[in-house]
């Protein structure tokens, strides 16, 4: 059984200008000890699906489908069992630990709340733990006592991944989590990242809009575009053959270090995401799609098998079984 099984997801915010579609029936598994990538321009919904894993969207959300962690429906649990879950059974790594930590409370107290307020524990043994889980993520014991102010970009996003971990959780979800980090600063992270899945058996969903974070570090990797996965696959083939043009578009918009042609001649993708209340007909990506025809006006296309191990939602690629 998966850790996460999200299936038929759709995700609605109701807005005094209309009923805003961020998500449209997505169906994604992660299990334990892998890490899922998702990508995507800014707008595609992958925040707003991160925040249904612990069903943290504000109430305007009207959410269908069902978002099942480790079995049981997240959807559907009343409060105390949903309170329960957070923290010990699935946490998430907020993106921009500068706006997600209180200024006005130590590290140390602040990574140590969770542990608190879920576990039969004393402050001394909660200290202790707080102190392991910062050396966990690359950090002196003694940091506990410092305030969010006081640290780099890059510590303070460690912080937010030893609060994740505080509880043993077996799922967490990264959304964004090198997001203004320097390039050494993020390779530092993302190489915490595999290591923590692989040492504790974690189930770990990576969100990010960089396409060479998640080609290094996901092991499968799942492409939206207006609220819809369009490809998924292995990371190495998804970005090195992607099947759909969006994917391709997205692999191709990243120059290649040392080649004198991708660097002078990048190739961007032209125009913005279509405005999720005004989705083209057909399929979404068919007014910036370089390789459109008039047949993709019609019914928008499903994801359908292309391959071993592999999905994508394009009416030029023909299914396989």
């Amino acid at each position: 059984m998966p850790l996460l099984d999200i299936q038929d997801l759709t995700v609605t915010y109701r807005t005094r200008a209309g009923d805003v579609p961020a998500v449209r029936g997505v169906d994604l598994s992660v299990e334990a000890g892998t890490m899922l990538g998702i990508a995507g321009e800014s707008g595609c919904g992958k925040s707003t699906l991160a925040s249904t894993v612990l069903r943290l969207q504000p109430a305007t959300a009207v959410v269908t489908g069902r978002v099942l962690v480790e079995g049981e429906d997240v959807r559907t649990m009343r409060w105390g069992p949903l309170r329960a879950l957070r923290w010990a059974r699935a946490s998430i790594v907020f993106q921009g630990a500068l706006h997600s930590l209180n200024p006005v409370r130590t590290v140390g107290q602040q990574v140590a709340e969770p542990i608190l307020l879920h576990e039969k524990v004393t402050e001394r043994q909660a200290a202790a733990r707080v102190g392991e889980l910062l050396e966990r993520v690359g950090l002196p014991a003694r940091r506990a006592t410092t305030f969010p102010h006081q640290l780099s970009g890059g510590q303070k996003q460690r912080v937010m991944i030893a609060m994740a971990l505080a509880c043993r959780p077996r799922l967490v979800v990264a959304d964004e989590p090198t997001t203004a980090l320097d390039v050494m600063v993020q390779a530092q992270v993302l190489d915490l990242l595999r290591e923590l899945v692989r040492d504790m058996d974690l189930g770990l969903v990576i969100i990010s809009h960089d396409l060479s974070v998640l080609g290094t570090t996901a092991d499968r990797v799942a492409v939206m575009y207006a609220g819809k996965v369009v490809e998924t696959g292995p990371a190495d083939r998804v970005f090195s053959d992607p099947r759909h043009p969006y994917g391709a578009a997205l692999a191709a918009a990243f120059p290649t270090i040392g080649d004198p042609a991708s660097r002078l001649a990048p190739r961007g993708l032209p125009g913005d995401p279509p405005d999720p209340m005004a989705l083209p007909p057909g399929c979404p990506f068919h007014p910036r799609c370089p390789e459109a025809t008039a047949a993709c006006n019609g019914a928008e296309p499903a994801l359908l098998p292309v391959g071993p191990g592999r999905s994508a939602a394009c009416i030029r690629l023909e299914p396989t079984s």
